[in-house]
């Protein structure tokens, strides 16, 4: 029995410290995800005013202008958070030394063409998929945990200066850097060949069920390879002239921020104060369709977060295409809702799919050790915050 009570003590304790490192990564990432959502929906926005020479789907394109500049920066903002998110895990695990090895291995699994050549290692295409923020989150604990390992190397002490800075991150890279491009590169070419085939077979299927699978992918990583099958497929559709599915596509990607700003907001006691100040971010985020703003949320609670958002988009998706709503803008967000056949319906399901992400969200999270009142009460007491944790 005791034995037990000691094997159970040492997970919970194991756990525990999982939770604050993946915490540890979500709050160096918060920053980059409020930079790049901000300047890109501020860049789409832009690009919406009749006197400026590009729309939401050419502001790439449109090089030169103030709202191409905004939005290449939005976008490396909401790029480079992903390997923020790994490199600070790993960070926290193990100090310096990791730090670079949990950065380069989180980047080099979002990378489409290395992604796509392991792929071809068993004969499958990955399509331009890639690890997205959970294959981030595996790297850093990866890189970390290794690197944490070769601290305790006894070695003579001639060589003992040079561990930190670069025998620890050479060796972790180059020991995990095949581990992490077959063992994550590997089966995303798989899964993303997988569900194309699905998908592409489920042409002309029920509604619902279509509106609910392309929704519910769209929310599953939020911006990894799942959410980029489901793209992808409304995007092709748009090309053939049928709108219905890349409505759904956008609707379901809107409310993963949208719903969990909302919970945040309805609930503060079930979330950090940092997620508080993430909420506020996650809004435009969410109106700008860029599912990435709820990657905070579902990088430090995953096993909550993950399902309600999925529930509330397959809700919002299927709705969505119940009603034969369209949009021919292959993204855009709130800034092209004009361009739908049905702009009240199109709004009524953002809002739908937001209002059940953020029951659902509330319903299952447990609540923080600390709310937001605790911290400033902490912090008027000059009392250091503990580090939080879900229960």
């Amino acid at each position: 029995m005791a034995s037990a009570d000691k094997a159970e003590n040492a997970l919970r304790s194991h756990v525990t410290s999982v939770k604050e490192d993946v915490m540890t990564g979500v709050s160096f990432m918060i920053p980059f995800v409020t930079i790049g959502g901000i300047f890109l929906a501020v860049a789409f926005m832009i690009a919406e005013l009749p006197f400026t020479a590009a729309t939401t789907e050419t502001v790439f394109e449109a090089e030169g202008t103030l709202a191409w500049y905004l939005a290449e920066i939005g976008d490396l903002g909401l790029t480079m958070m992903i390997p923020i998110l790994g490199a600070y895990i790993a960070y926290a695990i193990a100090d310096r030394p990791g730090l670079a090895p949990g950065f380069i291995l989180s980047w080099v699994i979002q990378q489409e063409h290395i992604i796509e050549a392991a792929g071809l290692l068993v004969g499958f295409s990955a399509d331009g998929a890639v690890a997205g923020f959970l294959g981030a989150l595996v790297a850093g604990l990866f890189a970390g945990y290794v690197a944490r390992w070769m601290k305790g190397w006894p070695v003579p002490s001639v060589i003992d200066p040079m561990m930190p800075v670069l025998i620890i991150p050479v060796v972790t890279t180059a020991l995990l850097a095949p581990v992490v491009i077959v063992g994550l590169g590997v089966p995303i070419a798989i899964v993303d060949d997988a569900l194309t085939t699905f998908l592409e077979g489920m042409e002309g299927a029920n509604a619902l069920l279509l509106g609910a699978i392309l929704g519910g992918m769209m929310a599953a990583d939020m911006g990894g390879p799942i959410n980029k099958v489901a793209y992808v497929f409304g995007v092709a559709l748009v090309a053939d002239q049928i709108y219905g599915p890349m409505a759904a596509v956008m609707i379901a990607g809107m409310t993963p921020p949208l719903g969990m700003a909302l919970s945040n907001f309805i609930a503060p006691q079930k979330y950090s104060a940092e997620m508080y100040e993430n909420a506020k971010a996650a809004v435009p985020l969410g109106l700008s369709f860029i599912t990435e703003g709820a990657i905070p949320y579902a990088a430090a609670d995953p096993l909550r977060v993950i399902p309600s958002c999925i529930i509330g988009s397959a809700t919002a998706g299927a709705t969505a295409l119940w009603f034969g709503v369209t949009m021919p803008a292959p993204h855009g967000g709130i800034f092209v809702f004009l361009l739908s056949n049905n702009m009240l319906i199109f709004l009524s399901c953002i809002a739908l799919g937001t209002v059940v992400t953020a029951i659902v969200a509330t319903a299952i999270k447990s609540d923080f050790e600390k709310t937001v009142a605790d911290v400033e009460t902490d912090t008027s007491s000059n009392t250091p915050a503990a580090v939080q944790s879900n229960d």
